[in-house]
């Protein structure tokens, strides 16, 4: 499974349940990933998105919340449905979109991370884990800087070292 984030110099990847900043590459870098793939995310991301899903992408959505229900997604109730949902789609084509506790709760079963750093340290209340401080993961790839007015910023990709654990089969 994929992981994708936006994250800042602190790995902060909200507040009040929006995105930091919003960088039209890097909006596209995501539909361009995501397209026609699968999203697994929180009701509080599926909630944030502009028209409520992202169209185009099968959604799942991970909540505690037992009558929870959304037009247009799959919604499962713990990580052992989440995991038997997903069991119907390559490994690859899976992408955990967010928020904090789903990228937490998901960070072990993945073996890929396509992240955008920007170089901006902005007020955060939502993280996603900090990847550079893990061993288990490494930058594989890192495109040239990139620049949105006076904000700077990289495409990064990490992938976890052989060896290191994962929550489900490939």
């Amino acid at each position: 499974m994929n992981l994708i984030a936006a994250v800042d110099e602190n790995w902060g990847i909200g507040y009040n349940n929006q995105l930091l900043v919003s960088i039209p590459d890097d909006m596209k870098f995501f539909r361009e990933v995501t397209m026609g793939k699968v999203v697994v995310m929180g009701r509080k991301t599926r909630e944030s998105f502009p028209g409520g899903y992202l169209k185009g992408r099968t959604n799942i959505v991970l909540t505690h919340e037992k009558r929870y229900m959304a037009d247009g997604t799959v919604v499962v109730h713990s990580l052992e449905e989440l995991y038997q949902e997903l069991e119907k789609y390559q490994t690859g084509d899976i992408y955990v979109v967010g928020g904090e506790s789903v990228y937490r709760q998901l960070l072990e079963a993945c073996d890929t991370a396509n992240i955008t750093k920007i170089d901006f340290t902005y007020t955060a209340d939502a993280h996603f884990p900090n990847l550079d401080k893990l061993p288990e993961w490494e930058i594989t790839a890192d495109s040239e800087e990139q620049t949105y007015f006076d904000l700077t910023y990289h495409f990064l990709k990490y992938e976890k070292r052989s060896g290191g654990k994962t929550g489900q089969k490939s």
